[in-house]
């Protein structure tokens, strides 16, 4: 399994554990105020696990061969080889102008009357 996945499903758990750890020191009385100390340590949960998934993607060449919102990039139709990410459709013309017109004549009009 990839390291990335890996730390990435552990943010769920991380944080239960963490609401877990602070309830229990706050019913046995060694903390007074659960809310209080409990922000600033989910920040810093969340923080240091962000930066374990940028090393995780780092140590792994930094090659995202999978899209990172779930599962491989060519199973919800993304193409990681364009530049969108959005496969062109077949026939579809990548140019900024279009390939063929659907102008009825060579009129100056346009084919319209």
């Amino acid at each position: 399994m990839n390291r990335y996945i890996l730390i990435r499903r552990l943010r769920g758990p991380a944080i239960l554990l963490l609401i877990g750890v602070l309830a229990l020191l706050h019913t046995s009385g060694l903390i007074h105020s659960f809310w209080h100390l409990f922000w600033p340590l989910l920040l810093i949960l969340i923080g240091v696990l962000l930066l374990a998934e940028r090393a995780a993607l780092a140590a792994d060449g930094g090659d995202m061969t999978f899209w990172p919102f779930g599962g491989p990039a060519s199973a919800g139709g993304m193409d990681p080889s364009t530049p969108t990410g959005v496969p062109p459709y077949p026939g579809q013309a990548t140019a900024i102008v279009p390939a063929h017109s659907n102008d009825s004549g060579k009129e100056p009009d346009g084919g319209q009357s």
